[in-house]
C-alpha cells in the first residue's frame, strides 16, 4: 500500500465529498471481470481486500483503488493461426485472399480465442486530499496518472485538476548544484539526470557520484540542466525529484515504516488504516515542503 511514485495534481475548485456520496458514486464505475468477448474492463474495488467500502477514509484523505482485468492474447498466436488459414484458403482456391479478406478472418480468430484467453489484473493506487486541494496517483507515467485521474471523474462527475508542476523546476535543480545551496530539510544523494535542451540527444545519467564535483559542474557548464535528482528528505523518504515535479522510486526510511509494526499482521483492516494515515500525512506535508520551496502556491 505505501506508494513507490507520485504524479501529483491540484484541485482547482473545493470538493464537497460525503463518504456516503462516495461509495454510491464508485459503485456506478465498479470494477466487473471481463466477458468471453471482452479485450480489458476496469473499475474501483475496495483498497482493503474483503471489504464493502470502496475507499478507505484516514484524516479527510480517500485512498482508492482501479483495478483493470485484461485478456492475455498474444498477436503472435493470432498471426501464426491467420498464416495457417490463409494458405488453407489460397490453397484450395489458388487465389492470394486480399487484405479485408484477411482482417475478417483476424476478427473470426480473435472471436473465437478471446473466452479462452487467460486474464491478468493490475492495480493502480492514489488518494485526495479534500483539504488540501490535492490529488495523488501511485504511477510513474502520465498515461496511467491520466486513467486514474479519468475513472475517478466518471465517478465523480466532476473533477477539475492541473498539474502540480505546470513549470519545469530544471533551473533551480540545477542551481543547487551550481550554488551548493541545498534548501533545508532536503540532502542530496548520489544519483542526477543532465539535460541538455538544446540536444534532445545529449542526456548525462550517473549513478554513485558526488554531484557537487568538478566533474557534474562541467555538464552544467557544456549546457546541460538537472532533469532529476536523488534526495533525501527529513527522516521520512529518499526518492527522484523530476524537472515536471513528478517524484519516482520512493522509498520510505525504516524509521517510518516501523511506527506501525506493533500491529499485528492478521489485523489487515488496523494495519491499512494505521499505514495509510502515516503515509497520506508524510506525503500531503512533503508535497506542502515543494510548494513552499519552488514557490507553487502563486500559481493555484
Amino acid at each position: 500500500m505505501w506508494f513507490k511514485n507520485l504524479k501529483v495534481y491540484s484541485i482547482t475548485e473545493s470538493l464537497d465529498v460525503s463518504p456516503e456520496d462516495l461509495q454510491q458514486q464508485l459503485t456506478e464505475v465498479a470494477f466487473r471481470h471481463c466477458g468471453k468477448q471482452e479485450l480489458a474492463t476496469m473499475g474501483w474495488v475496495a483498497p482493503l481486500e474483503g471489504g464493502q467500502e470502496l475507499f478507505h477514509l484516514a484524516n479527510g484523505r480517500f485512498l482508492l483503488t482501479l483495478k483493470k482485468q485484461e485478456r492475455l492474447l498474444p498477436s503472435s498466436v493470432v498471426n501464426a493461426e491467420l498464416e495457417e488459414k490463409v494458405a488453407q484458403i489460397e490453397s484450395e482456391t489458388g487465389a492470394p485472399v486480399g487484405k479485408k479478406a484477411k482482417q475478417d478472418l483476424k476478427q473470426e480468430i480473435i472471436h473465437r480465442l478471446l473466452p479462452q484467453a487467460f486474464t491478468k489484473n493490475s492495480y493502480l493506487h492514489g488518494m485526495f486530499s479534500p483539504k488540501e486541494n490535492l490529488v495523488f496517483v501511485d504511477a510513474s507515467a502520465d498515461g496511467k496518472a491520466e486513467t486514474f485521474l479519468a475513472m475517478l471523474r466518471k465517478a465523480m462527475g466532476s473533477l477539475p485538476v492541473v498539474p502540480l508542476g505546470r513549470t519545469s523546476i530544471a533551473a533551480e535543480l540545477t542551481s543547487w548544484l551550481t550554488d551548493n545551496k541545498v534548501p533545508a530539510g532536503l540532502e542530496l544523494q548520489d544519483e542526477a539526470e543532465f539535460k541538455d535542451e538544446a540536444e534532445e540527444a545529449s542526456i548525462i545519467r550517473c549513478k554513485n557520484q558526488d554531484l557537487t564535483s568538478e566533474e557534474m559542474l562541467n555538464h552544467i557548464a557544456s549546457g546541460k540542466s538537472v532533469q532529476k535528482i536523488a534526495l533525501k528528505w527529513e527522516d521520512t523518504l529518499t526518492a527522484i525529484l523530476q524537472e515536471d515535479l513528478s517524484i519516482k522510486r520512493i522509498k520510505f526510511t525504516d524509521v517510518m515504516r516501523e511506527q506501525n509494526d506493533d500491529i499485528p499482521k492478521d489485523q489487515k483492516a488496523a494495519k491499512l488504516d494505521a499505514d495509510f494515515a502515516l503515509m497520506s500525512g508524510e506525503l500531503v506535508r512533503f508535497v506542502a515542503y515543494l510548494q513552499d520551496t519552488f514557490d507553487l502556491h502563486e500559481e493555484d
